[in-house]
């Protein structure tokens, strides 16, 4: 044992390294140089353009000072702020009783209600917000139920986040109520506690966890959304627009830097709360723990099960007017049926092209964003590397948890639009949005590997260096193989999120590389909102398709490939 203890991941010093040991610690050192140029760089670039003026020089403080200072962009955060706790209070209630619902009662139907409730996640954030339109906007179906209302302002931008924040909360939730310790509850039943007293003092506190990291992660998406507001918020400003406004209208980089950092303080905060209650036991399962079963309650199920029909049918109206508007000639006056809208090259915004960039670029990412991730893990993970490197690659993939997509993507054009940056080149190629949507993503996607390759015995790697085999041959050969379904779920995770994005490539695109999420944003703009449902109707059918595919080829796995698990 003596002999290969050098070799485990736990010991990173080593007195002497074989040429497939110094090739995979260059490899790491590679990747961690990647990182840092496209993670830490740009963000580090958008810091230094706050103390920059129009020129270029550095002017200290004076542009933090006259921003703070203005009435319109105190009054913007304002906003954002009273429109994310809105959405917060709407969601993480709705969310926390529907997870509740899959996880703790005999629902009928739950499979189907889960389904269609992690739907939102195949369209864009700009989709609920044109299906408004359709529905209560001046020419809307159901303009009369708003009485003398109007959908535009913060009605709208609320019921938009809503349907967009809704997946993620129940995500985090269903994982947070998914395992219980049945003893607790047959104890508080003995003690003669209520059900809702039962509720009150053991389900919840045993979730705080789920239910504060799902009411950040709203927060911080509808503060840094700005897809919902761009379409359906009328007069009414925000953080994330005037971002926006300031870099593409303007071109005042030195403000929308400014405005970039104060998007990322929600992030940090949700960050720095998260690492908090990390550190807090709450585990509530352990070696002799009962695993809960829900007994069946009539009322309580029926009741849960009307709630989750009208989240559902909500959910359901939002994505499917949207998708129906693509195929209808004229709304609301000619309802009949058309493909009209779908000759998208007869239209501004990117036509076709838009549409096949999209798809390109998911597959880039998809293909590349996965090998990439999954090798930075494995080396971390499974190789004896120096572990100041390891630290420096953990870190920066852990890094894009606190950094939203628009401050990422402000970075980029801030970083590389620079003409004294030497990879100034990569700006507004398909290349750069690559590298930008990949470094947004990571974190999930580095998050579920490392998890599924640590549930792998190290003592393979020992093993077959023992066998005289080089990491790379144990690596294609076995570690592949054992960590395929995780790797199929990251690659559905990085196409679909790559087809939906706006945020992160709304700064890098030119005409040539429009993507399709952000044509149905400039289609919106030029008052095609017909060809716009009909581009997000094309980005929700083909993440679908993608979803299907690979959900397929998963369940080939799992009773084929994957019998060794069995």
């Amino acid at each position: 044992m003596t002999m290969f203890s050098s070799l485990l991941p736990g010991q990173r010093r080593v007195a002497f390294r074989s040429g497939d040991e110094l090739l995979a610690v260059w490899l790491a050192v590679a990747i961690g140089l990647l990182m840092l140029l496209f993670l830490a760089w740009p963000l580090l670039s958008m810091f230094a353009t706050t103390t920059q003026g129009r020129d270029g020089s550095w002017i200290g403080l004076t542009n933090w000072l006259a921003i703070l200072s203005e009435p319109r962009l105190r009054s913007a955060a304002g906003n954002s702020i009273a429109l994310a706790l809105a959405t917060v209070a709407l969601v993480l209630p709705l969310a926390l009783a529907f997870a509740f619902a899959l996880t703790r009662t005999r629902l009928y139907g739950r499979r189907l209600f889960q389904l269609i409730a992690l739907s939102p996640m195949l369209a864009p954030s700009l989709m609920p917000a044109i299906s408004l339109v359709y529905l209560f906007g001046n020419q809307g179906l159901l303009k009369s139920w708003l009485g003398g209302g109007s959908i535009y302002g913060s009605l709208g931008i609320v019921l938009g986040e809503v349907f967009y924040t809704f997946p993620h909360a129940l995500l985090i939730l269903i994982a947070a109520l998914g395992v219980a310790d049945a003893r607790l509850y047959e104890a508080a039943e003995t003690l003669g506690a209520s059900k809702l007293r039962r509720f009150l003092t053991v389900t919840l506190p045993h979730a705080r966890y789920g239910v504060v990291s799902a009411a950040m992660v709203v927060f911080t998406l509808v503060v840094t959304d700005f897809g919902v507001p761009k379409v359906i918020g009328g007069q009414l400003n925000v953080l994330a627009l005037e971002a926006y406004k300031q870099v593409i209208g303007q071109q005042n980089f030195s403000k929308g830097a400014i405005i970039g950092v104060l998007l990322l303080l929600p992030a940090v905060l949700s960050f720095l709360v998260e690492r908090r209650l990390s550190r807090r036991p709450a585990g509530q399962m352990s070696g002799r723990s009962v695993v809960y079963q829900p007994g069946r309650n009539r009322l309580r199920d029926l009741l849960l099960w009307l709630l989750c029909a009208g989240v559902t049918l909500f959910l359901l109206a939002l994505l499917g007017v949207g998708c129906v508007a693509a195929f209808i000639k004229m709304w609301p006056y000619n309802l009949s049926f058309t493909l009209a809208h779908f000759d998208l090259d007869q239209l501004d915004g990117g036509g076709w092209q838009a549409f096949r960039n999209s798809a390109r670029m998911a597959m880039l990412v998809t293909v590349f964003g996965t090998g990439f991730i999954f090798m930075a893990a494995y080396l971390v993970e499974k190789i004896a590397i120096p572990r100041s490197i390891a630290a420096i690659i953990r870190s920066l993939a852990l890094l894009p948890m606190a950094v939203p997509g628009l401050v990422l993507g402000l970075g980029y054009v801030l970083c590389f639009n620079a003409p004294s940056n030497p990879l100034h080149l990569l700006y507004g190629s398909m290349s750069l949005m690559v590298l930008a949507t990949v470094a947004h993503f990571t974190t999930t996607a580095w998050l579920t590997l490392t998890t599924a390759l640590r549930q792998i015995d190290s003592e393979i790697e020992a093993v077959a260096r023992s066998l005289q085999r080089p990491w790379w041959q144990t690596f294609w050969r076995v570690t592949v193989p054992m960590n395929l379904p995780a790797l199929l779920d990251v690659a559905r995770y990085l196409f679909v999120s790559s087809m939906t994005t706006v945020s992160c490539v709304i700064f890098l695109y030119n005409p040539d590389t429009v993507l399709a999420a952000v044509a149905v944003l400039n289609m919106d703009d030029a008052g095609d909102t017909a060809a716009a449902a009909a581009m997000a109707t094309l980005i929700v059918a083909s993440a679908l398709l993608a979803t299907l595919l690979m959900h397929g080829v998963g369940w080939w796995l799992n009773h084929r490939a994957q019998a060794w698990r069995r």
